[in-house]
């Protein structure tokens, strides 16, 4: 068989396969497996069969065709096990163990730059839509929305027939801050009811939620309503099809996972936007863990309970008392205690991150943020809420070289944790897009 012939054939395969299997970063060695079991094969393909991919080929619309091309060539680096390089932009390549697929996740990134693309849509008016926090506990949310409607931002678009995914510049913080009313008998309805007529509005206005029942649209919150507040009882196909970027990323609460995409939470008391600590020698970290926080929700309620007050080594506060530096606390500790609150994200665990410290996440139903590329078990210790009153244990019990190992990858991934504004290639607004762009991959639409 002649080598062109060969190439095309092999080519055709890894085509097949994106139709096969939905994209994902699966463990690297995994991924060479089910490749190499297909690629035996490729000698007994039909030229049949190539037909009727090409024929396949030739219906796509553009935006599907590209995605396809973008499809291929991850899966390219996945089977060929090299980098794409782009003297141009590659200022940071990923490597090492705390990706789960290096090569696959860098492929990806450059494909994202190279093809996609957001159309915000104009409706509406500040503050509820356009516009959210910059500060507090929320603040992500507000910065996301701003990023979006940024002009400076290249994944933005003014061509509606270009865009990938329309975003929804709705802020739930907002909407509870200036809709909600605690003294009204029906103070969820409200709240709904302008979350739903805002999707009714572009639903009558514009064709592009209608041909894909929502499924490329992206909405972010997070305030901890926001999950709730685009639930089914809002509006069905919001919750069930569109892709919501949400803190609260429950499961057991309706976050649907490989549909929806976790967002790493931020607090910025007085608006200005935190960067990371210069790291200090491991040997002057002398608390092996540190946690202050009230007792929201039964997981902390259990931390306090076990270790608030107990031990000069695992440090526990409710409140830490006057005088105290909550951060200084952190810089000091190996191992940094991110336990769930009301909700299941914390902002503790970036802070945690920032300061060099490894975070020891304790939560339940929820799936860590940039799972799709990050191995968190590379850079954090997870433990179970039944085993909170062996924190001392489990901590005690790794090696010296296991704990500078974590820190040291902890370190690595501080970047993909950093807020920018504009924001910066592989920064937490890139990584949360890149999340949406995987899963706009993960879905092909007729239109």
């Amino acid at each position: 068989m002649e080598e062109s012939t060969r190439i095309s054939l092999f080519i055709s395969l890894l085509l097949l396969l994106l139709v096969i299997f939905p994209l994902a970063f699966y463990d690297q060695s995994a991924a060479r497996r089910n490749l190499k079991s297909y690629t035996a094969q490729i000698f007994s393909i039909g030229t049949s069969h190539l037909t009727s991919i090409k024929h396949q080929k030739q219906g796509e619309q553009p935006i599907e065709e590209g995605l396809s091309h973008a499809r291929f060539n991850i899966l390219r680096a996945i089977a060929l096990d090299n980098y794409t390089t782009n003297n141009a932009t590659n200022d940071f390549v990923p490597h090492g163990a705390v990706y789960r697929n290096p090569r696959a996740f860098h492929q990806s990134y450059l494909e994202m730059e190279k093809r996609f693309k957001i159309f915000a849509y104009k409706e509406g008016e500040p503050p509820i839509f356009h516009s959210g926090p910059t500060a507090n506990i929320y603040s992500i949310e507000g910065h996301f929305i701003h990023e979006m409607e940024d002009g400076a931002n290249p994944f933005l678009t003014q061509d509606p027939s270009e865009a990938h995914v329309f975003f929804l510049p709705i802020s739930i913080t907002h909407i509870v801050s200036y809709v909600y009313r605690r003294d009204v008998p029906d103070y969820w309805g409200p709240l709904r009811h302008v979350v739903a007529d805002y999707v009714d509005v572009i639903k009558e206005k514009y064709p592009y939620w209608n041909r894909s029942a929502g499924a490329d649209h992206l909405f972010v919150a997070c305030h901890d309503w926001g999950a709730y507040l685009s639930g089914k009882d809002t509006k069905r196909e919001l919750y069930e099809n569109s892709i919501r970027v949400v803190c609260n990323a429950n499961t057991s609460e309706g976050f649907i996972l490989n549909k929806d995409v976790t967002l790493a939470g931020i607090n910025l008391p007085d608006g200005r936007i935190a960067r990371p600590e210069r790291d200090i020698d491991p040997n002057q970290r002398t608390l092996l863990a540190f946690f202050a926080g009230g007792a929201h929700g039964y997981i902390r309620e259990a931390v306090l309970n076990h270790w608030k007050g107990k031990d000069p080594e695992v440090v526990v506060y409710e409140y830490l008392p006057k005088g105290l530096n909550y951060y200084s606390f952190m810089k000091r500790s190996k191992f940094c205690l991110c336990p769930s609150g009301y909700e299941v994200g914390t902002p503790r665990i970036t802070e945690a991150i920032f300061m060099g410290c490894v975070p020891v996440i304790i939560a339940v139903d929820y799936p860590l943020p940039f799972s799709d590329v990050l191995d968190w078990s590379k850079f954090s210790v997870q433990i179970p809420v039944e085993k909170i009153s062996e924190i001392k244990v489990i901590l005690k019990g790794l090696s010296e070289r296991r704990y500078r190992m974590l820190k040291s990858r902890v370190l690595q991934v501080q970047r993909h944790f950093v807020l920018h504004r504009p924001a910066k290639r592989y920064d937490l607004i890139s990584m949360t897009l890149h999340s949406v762009w995987l899963r706009r991959l993960n879905v092909k639409l007729t239109y």
